[in-house]
């Protein structure tokens, strides 16, 4: 069977919670009452479902979503993208801290609806994309936001290369937040800000996770 309707889904397997680090956001998330948090990666490909990132607020997003939090003059008034979004929580943060425009970019479908959902549970108009960005130029925003995307060899290559299409005369800031992960890259990174991230024991292992912002370049 191939789950047909995203969005039932999604409600269907997913409760409502406060994120840990930045609690004034609230997002749909697996937990132990819900199959999908049991499910395997074979279960979800018999259903037609990728592996369901966007079920949980990893420790890269929460540190970006508090950052802008308690910096809304990094975003406001700008147009933001919220690259390989899951949850679509950092694109939910920069709304609520005053964005013109959020737009929560994952190519996963699933991931799409429910950066929507939870948009609307945040009372926020985001907008969201389901284009592979990583083969184009970076495109017209004022600020990106990129959360544990460094988590795989051929990932971080493809997102090193992309950001490398930044213009030199007119450069887009990028902000980065990761728990350097294996493939983080160690250069080109000015440290902003490190928290200590509530974590899912199950997903990394640990209850918190220190966890930094960087300004890339």
């Amino acid at each position: 069977m191939t789950i047909t309707d995203r969005r039932a889904f999604i409600l269907e397997q997913t409760r409502s919670h406060p994120v840990p680090h930045a609690p004034s956001i609230l997002l749909h998330l697996a937990d132990e009452s819900v199959d999908l948090w049991r499910m395997g990666e074979e279960e979800l490909e018999e259903l037609g479902v990728p592996s369901p990132f966007w079920a949980f607020a990893w420790a890269g997003g929460q540190a970006l979503a508090r950052y802008i939090l308690d910096n809304p003059e990094t975003v406001k008034d700008k147009h933001i993208l919220d690259f390989a979004s899951g949850s679509g929580l950092v694109a939910i943060a920069a709304m609520k801290a005053g964005a013109a425009s959020a737009i929560a970019a994952d190519i996963d479908l699933f991931a799409a609806d429910a950066a929507l959902i939870n948009a609307n549970l945040n009372q926020v108009t985001i907008q969201v994309s389901t284009k592979d960005l990583l083969g184009s130029s970076l495109g017209n925003y004022d600020l990106i936001c990129c959360g544990d995307v460094f988590y795989d060899p051929d990932m971080t290559i493809r997102v090193l290369s992309w950001l490398d299409t930044n213009p030199k005369e007119k450069p887009i800031p990028v902000l980065v937040g990761d728990p350097q992960r294996s493939y983080f890259p160690t250069s080109r990174l000015t440290h902003l800000k490190t928290y200590e991230i509530p974590v899912q024991r199950e997903l990394e292992d640990n209850e918190t996770k220190k966890t930094s912002v960087y300004a890339f370049a």
